[in-house]
């Protein structure tokens, strides 16, 4: 890099419950969470899918009078982002002195308001309200965003796979290199629904579905945590999962023997594999959010990052790396630190 970025805030909504001391709190007690049931009716009978669902908070998510109508994937973004942006430099924003950009990544979307936009039209296209018909798109909720803060710098939504926020992390960092933006949000949400979870449960009955948001911001700087390498990501188009995976792991470098490994291990054997194949000789400290907070698709792997950035502000170790195997499209890791 040809300048230090520094990462000077974070935001998440997870299972673990609202805000980044909430995810933090749950990753140093290592304790299961409380699941609950999807429940749908399909010919009479009942199909229930055990799920982890983002506690039910009416106070927690931003006001903002575009989020009346949002589905919960849009409030979970909006309150990892303010909470990772601060008020000063959203006041900032708004008031045209800070030009912040923002990246939305994610894998499902706004899964919610799809089904039930699509659900009307099926059943009478006739009263198939509009005004649902705008969260339906993947760049709904980076537009809320954006929309809050008041910002014109650039917005963009990638779509992909769990490692989609790496990606994310990158085109951030290219964004304030060639000085488009002064800061930028990355921010990663998903949202449950029966779909995307019965799918998880196509794959293995043991994945655990979830759902919740994580937000970055990085800025050019030397203080607080700061981003210390971001390989290119490994393709899976033509190797394996294992190879990738290993191949990260070479790309990452000689790790500091405090550093704390912030995995992307699920609890499901077949899918661990290629991970725990690549760091099966590693003696240090290792998190695995996605055990303790369920898959939760696109946006796990941004939850992975803000647990890393956390554990650094905490004082549990002065470096991390965080690595992630995608489920299709590649393997990503990053090296963050002091």
């Amino acid at each position: 890099m040809k300048s230090s970025i520094a990462i000077t805030g974070t935001g998440a909504v997870s299972p673990a419950g609202w805000g980044s001391p909430s995810l933090l709190a749950a990753m140093q007690a290592g304790l299961s969470l409380s699941k609950s049931e999807m429940v749908r009716e399909l010919d009479g009978r009942k199909i229930t899918t055990p799920v982890l669902r983002v506690p039910a908070d009416a106070s927690a998510a931003p006001k903002f009078p575009r989020l009346r109508r949002t589905s919960p994937i849009s409030k979970f973004a909006a309150a990892a982002a303010m909470e990772a942006l601060g008020q000063d430099r959203r006041t900032r924003s708004q008031n045209g002195e800070l030009r912040i950009g923002v990246i939305f990544t994610l894998t499902n979307g706004c899964v919610n308001y799809s089904n039930r936009f699509f659900g009307e039209v099926l059943n009478d296209p006739a009263v198939a309200s509009p005004i649902l018909f705008p969260e339906t798109v993947f760049n709904a909720p980076s537009s809320h965003l954006s929309a809050m803060i008041g910002s014109n710098a650039p917005n963009d939504t990638l779509v992909g796979d769990s490692t989609g926020f790496f990606t994310g992390i990158d085109l951030a960092v290219e964004w304030i290199l060639r000085g488009d933006v002064d800061g930028c949000l990355v921010v990663a949400a998903e949202e449950i629904d029966w779909l995307s979870a019965e799918g998880l449960s196509l794959y293995s009955r043991n994945y655990l579905p979830s759902e919740g948001a994580a937000a970055i911001y990085l800025e050019p700087g030397q203080t607080d945590v700061l981003l210390h390498h971001l390989p290119d990501p490994v393709s899976l188009s033509n190797q394996d999962r294992a190879a990738a995976s290993l191949e990260i792991r070479r790309h990452l470098g000689k790790l500091p023997s405090d550093t704390l490994l912030v995995d992307g291990t699920t609890g499901v054997n077949r899918f661990d594999r290629a991970e725990q194949s690549a760091w099966s000789d590693w003696q240090g400290l290792r998190w695995s959010p996605r055990q303790i907070l369920g898959e939760a698709m696109g946006a796990s792997s941004a939850l992975q990052v803000v647990a890393a950035i956390e554990a650094i502000k905490a004082g549990i170790s002065d470096h991390a790396a965080i690595v992630s195997t995608g489920a299709n499209q590649q393997a990503a890791g990053m090296r963050i630190g002091r």
